[in-house]
């Protein structure tokens, strides 16, 4: 008979988060759309919701006899700008939602990503980026911690800081690492500064929000940040708001192992950006292998790597 003795304070516990199949976005809300009006929000809201029965029917599919569990939410931006208290915002976005046919089940605040219940989940993430590496770098640009940039490939040559009186060097076109033939080069700014201090960027935060969603984020092995009800009125201060609120007792879970974000056109852009800082976030080896051992107990498919857990859909208005 062979003994072994172990620590029990030497295990590591990863925190479950319980799961949705799909979570859908339906909407990145700016406080220059609450002041807008109701009317423009209705519009922008009102040509959602064959989107979202689109998504869920393709989700039955895909499970087959197995019982489809999706989950909405919407992210408001109070991390750039807070002209409208949420006393007015929510009842305001819940209202338009509810009249447009939107079955809404969290909202999100964008400083959320920023910091919520204690921990920094856009820290956390950054403290996470594996840039790829690029053949023939010789490190002379600064690593994405220290510059603020992180970029698909090899950018161009600088073409100043050579010793005096010597050549400048040769321009060189930039280059995308996974290229299909012809690149498509992305040079991504995570964060800024400014008198000390630092300001995420919006792709930044919206990657963040992507690895919220999918539940990929552990702080001393637990989850980030869990939604939480508000009962009564909203309040005039954001921050006395829960990171994210849960509007319906029988929603299903917030995260989900896959995320799909119906968008306007004008977040092409910043989306693109959000893959490409997906691509370079090195998960918790024991967080994926959670996350892909119970998505193999109730799905038939693949669950694939993390940028690819991730779609849209970007109708025009």
């Amino acid at each position: 008979m062979t003994t072994q003795f172990h620590e029990s304070s030497a295990e590591t516990r990863i925190a479950h988060v319980p799961f949705s199949h799909l979570s859908v976005e339906l909407g990145h809300v700016y406080m220059e759309d609450f002041e807008a009006g109701e009317d423009a929000l209705r519009r922008r809201l009102g040509g959602l919701g064959p989107w979202l029965a689109a998504a869920e029917d393709s989700l039955r599919l895909r499970l087959g006899s197995r019982r489809p569990r999706v989950s909405t939410c919407f992210l408001v931006d109070d991390y750039f700008a807070r002209t409208v208290p949420p006393r007015e915002a929510l009842p305001l976005l819940i209202t338009v939602a509810a009249e447009s046919g939107l079955p809404l089940d969290y909202i999100a605040r964008e400083s959320a990503c920023a910091h919520a219940d204690g921990t920094a989940p856009a820290e956390l993430v950054e403290a996470n980026l594996v840039p790829v590496p690029l053949p023939g770098d010789n490190g002379t640009r600064p690593p994405a911690s220290a510059s603020g940039w992180l970029s698909n490939g090899r950018r161009s040559p600088a073409a100043f800081g050579g010793e005096a009186m010597a050549e400048p060097p040769a321009w060189a076109a930039p280059w995308e690492v996974s290229a299909r033939r012809h690149s498509v080069f992305a040079d991504v700014q995570l964060w800024d500064d400014e008198n000390g201090t630092r300001t995420w960027s919006c792709p930044f935060l919206a990657a963040v929000w992507q690895l919220i969603r999918l539940g990929m984020l552990r702080h001393d092995n637990r989850d980030v940040v869990r939604p939480r009800p508000w009962n009564g009125t909203y309040p005039d201060d954001w921050d006395e708001l829960p990171p994210i609120v849960r509007l319906n007792a029988d929603a299903q879970p917030f995260c989900a192992y896959r995320t799909l974000s119906v968008l306007e056109p004008r977040f092409l852009p910043i989306e693109h950006a959000v893959r490409v800082i997906l691509d370079q976030f090195a998960a918790d080896p024991d967080v994926l292998h959670q996350t892909a051992a119970r998505h193999a107990a109730e799905a038939p498919d693949p669950l694939g790597e993390i940028v690819d857990r991730v779609a849209y859909v970007f109708p025009s208005t």
